[in-house]
């Protein structure tokens, strides 16, 4: 399988507390799902994030490398929360109207807000100079399938589709991992259709971007949920949050080679023939592997054995891992599949995504008769300044 991330265009927090309805947070570092209290009642008031992936990005990735069906997930990674419950009941849903990010932070003082709010898509009325009006977010209630966050409690915070197939739910417990992944082929495929279709719902919608928040179940209630934090596009860190677009682009055809070329018992060693070490960030490289038999069969031949093309079952796998944090950007599964031909083993991998000035190792995953077998033996790589 092939790999290609997308970072977001743009992305926010919108908060409906009654001193932040016109708060603007589009250059924060970290996006915050939290509830909080009011001064005024015994409600708790939630925010909201706000997120979106240019269009003609991801339409370049379908035309110029997709072939096939392709899965896209979005993720984010998790920074310091704070007194969470013990379930954390997510959606996220597709945005049914465009929004302004805006040059406002959390901590401003006096408040900015010229970006999208809780009750602005593009900017409070004092705050816009060429449009003296505003947008609010609008109910929208002659679409069909789109719903207004328009609460008693708290008007405002954006409208979405509501439909089967334009959202997807998530809980995370206690214990869980709290890196936010969550699977968007089905409203990605729908911004495609529109967009390279000219589809309309609810065959195609227009990618306005998505928002993520907490269940209704857990949003404007008397209990305090606790306050996820993410980092955003903004971040000085090496975890923007990024959308994976994933296809099988793995062929396995061995050619004329004999089954005796496929390792299927024993310790293999492998090597990587062609890495150059360094990397820019517009490459797409194929990297091939060496594998053969760490102790070979003795064989009385004329040739040495080693000049034999070996190959891996069609059971192999690649991993990526950030090599000073360890962190898994690619996990072995079937989007990261080896392919094989008449040279032996090989995948691509597009740099695309990766951070610069960072180091990267791979890992194989091989499976046999004797079972499974990981290889990490500092397979690495750099990317370099484009």
């Amino acid at each position: 399988m092939a790999h290609y991330f997308i970072f977001p265009e743009k992305d926010t927090a919108i908060y409906s507390h009654p001193t932040r309805k016109i708060l603007n947070t589009g250059i924060d570092e970290i996006l915050t799902l939290k509830d909080e209290p009011s001064s005024t009642d015994l409600n708790y008031y939630p925010s909201r994030i706000l997120i979106q992936f240019k269009q003609s990005e991801i339409n370049d990735v379908i035309n110029d490398k997709v072939s096939g069906p392709f899965s896209a997930s979005l993720n984010l990674y998790q920074t310091e929360h704070s007194e969470l419950s013990i379930d954390q009941n997510l959606e996220i849903f597709s945005l049914s109207g465009s929004w302004n990010n805006g040059t406002g932070r959390y901590a401003n003082t006096p408040t900015i807000s010229d970006g999208c709010s809780w009750l602005y898509r593009d900017g409070s009325p004092d705050a816009i100079s060429n449009d003296p009006l505003g947008t609010e977010w609008a109910t929208e209630s002659s679409v069909t399938g789109v719903t207004s966050s328009w609460i008693a409690a708290s008007p405002g915070g954006g409208t979405w589709y509501t439909s089967s197939g334009f959202f997807t739910t998530k809980t995370y417990g206690y214990g869980d991992n709290l890196d936010l992944s969550f699977d968007l082929t089905t409203p990605v495929l729908k911004h495609i259709s529109h967009s390279l279709y000219s589809n309309t719902y609810p065959d195609g919608i227009e990618n306005n971007g998505f928002i993520i928040k907490r269940s209704d179940s857990q949003e404007f209630t008397s209990i305090d949920e606790g306050e996820l934090n993410y980092f955003s596009v903004d971040t000085h860190t090496i975890f923007p949050p990024y959308l994976d677009i994933s296809w099988d682009d793995s062929v396995y055809d061995t050619g004329s080679a004999t089954d005796n070329n496929i390792i299927k018992t024993g310790q293999t060693y492998v090597t990587l023939r062609n890495n150059k070490e360094k990397f820019r960030t517009v490459e797409e490289y194929k990297f091939r592997l060496n594998v053969r038999e760490l102790y070979p069969t003795r064989k009385f031949v004329t040739s040495s054995n080693f000049l034999d093309v070996k190959y891996f079952t069609s059971k192999s796998y690649y991993s990526l891992v950030d090599y000073a944090t360890e962190e898994v950007l690619i996990p072995f599964g079937e989007e990261s599949k080896l392919s094989a031909d008449t040279e032996g083993m090989h995948f691509k991998l597009y740099m695309q995504g990766l951070q610069e000035e960072r180091y990267y190792k791979f890992l194989f995953k091989h499976e046999n008769n004797d079972g499974i077998q990981v290889y990490d033996d500092n397979y690495y790589f750099k990317v370099v300044k484009t």
